[in-house]
């Protein structure tokens, strides 16, 4: 063995486990709307909510409202949004489809960043929010599984989709 062999993989043993994370793009919001509403033309819906609109939100939801956080468009058979929540330190882009009855149809994770966690794209753990809607038990441990290794990210997607719906119950449903 080279006497120097050890000094030369120990720097390059830390540099690797420091590397910074660095986001991972899964899906266009462009791809997730054609997965969502194969074929069909989206509009954007332009979402201003009131300082009203915003309390009753989180009221509901339990979750902050982050302003122009959320960006929606409508289709022939329900709406499409895009959303982001922090992880344990980055962002986590992700999209629902929900049908004209609130329900929800399909989740996508779009982006995430973190090093940790992305056990989130995970389908079946996603297929837990398919068919839910605003009212519904969506807390982790109360309706939701969640994944070991991926606990904030677990949770903090699960609040999104929980604020979400809340939103388009006050500021889209509820007009």
């Amino acid at each position: 063995m080279h006497p120097g062999f050890p000094i030369v993989v120990i720097p390059l043993a830390a540099a690797a486990v420091c590397a910074p994370a660095q986001a991972l793009v899964y899906m266009s919001v462009e791809q997730a709307q054609q997965l969502m509403f194969k074929g069909q033309a989206l509009t954007p819906l332009p979402l201003v909510l009131s300082a009203a609109d915003i309390a009753a939100i989180e009221r509901d939801s339990g979750v902050k409202v982050y302003a122009g956080g959320l960006r929606a468009w409508t289709a022939d058979d329900g709406y499409f949004f895009v959303d982001a929540v922090i992880g344990k330190h980055d962002l986590i882009t992700y999209a629902v489809a929900l049908g004209r009855d609130g329900k929800v149809r399909q989740t996508e994770i779009l982006e995430y960043r973190e090093a940790y966690g992305g056990e989130v794209r995970n389908v079946h753990w996603l297929a837990q929010f398919t068919g839910r809607q605003h009212g519904d038990a969506l807390r982790i441990g109360r309706g939701v599984q969640n994944i070991s290794g991926a606990t904030l990210s677990c949770a903090h997607v699960t609040d999104g989709i929980r604020r979400l719906l809340s939103t388009y119950a006050i500021a889209i449903a509820g007009r």
